[in-house]
């Protein structure tokens, strides 16, 4: 969707502050957030890109002011609701409404390190789904606008580029949001020059990839 968090391109938010031996966690509660949406994600009621996109449904000055886990912690709280793990009131309160079902979490102490680690992720070599594109095809990105969730950044569509590496088969995350299948294709690394995505005031020495499925793309 055409939200604030695409941000590609955009001038006026400010510098990027890099943090000098930035520590992973820089309060408790986001190293629980973090433990908290794995955890809760081993119960299979959401995927990846439907977690993306329920991030990009906070209003627009709420993300703005957000820090990057006040963004997760929104996100999860939303999708307990919805998917039914939890009601708003148990959610507001901290205690099980009364008969509610006692839940043993499916996430096991010995299978924390291959979560941590995203073992969990589909091999991506598919011999059956063929490449609609190959390396060093030319090809340009579609002028999309959906209201749903996309991986195609505003400032790609409609340019130009060349295929330069081929990613494999992989989940599809416009559909697979929004429980529509996985839609499984190729992915692949475009690059565009910087003046192709910028005008003539970019350096003709930079280009920028963007990793782009099949359904993103034409041929030129």
């Amino acid at each position: 969707m055409n939200g604030i968090h695409d941000m590609g391109g955009m001038h006026g938010m400010g510098p990027i502050e890099v943090e000098r031996d930035e520590p992973v966690f820089h309060e408790e509660w986001e190293g629980r957030t973090f433990v908290m949406t794995r955890a809760i994600g081993m119960w299979r009621k959401w995927n990846i890109d439907t977690g993306r996109f329920h991030i990009e449904l906070i209003p627009p000055a709420e993300y703005l002011r957000m820090s990057y886990y006040e963004k997760w912690f929104v996100r999860l709280a939303d999708l307990l609701v919805k998917t039914g793990l939890v009601t708003g009131e148990e959610l507001e309160t901290g205690r099980p409404a009364p008969g509610s079902v006692r839940a043993t979490p499916p996430l096991t102490v010995e299978q924390v390190p291959a979560v941590a680690l995203n073992r969990f992720l589909a091999p991506s070599y598919e011999p059956g789904i063929p490449p609609l594109f190959h390396l060093g095809d030319q090809v340009r990105a579609r002028n999309i606008n959906p209201i749903g969730h996309t991986r195609l950044p505003r400032y790609a569509r409609g340019k130009s580029g060349c295929v330069a590496v081929d990613h494999g088969v992989h989940v599809f995350p416009d559909t697979n949001a929004h429980g529509l299948g996985e839609n499984r294709q190729h992915l692949y690394s475009v690059r565009f020059a910087a003046r192709e995505l910028w005008g003539e005031q970019a350096s003709e020495r930079d280009f920028v990839y963007i990793d782009l499925w099949d359904s993103y793309l034409d041929r030129v």
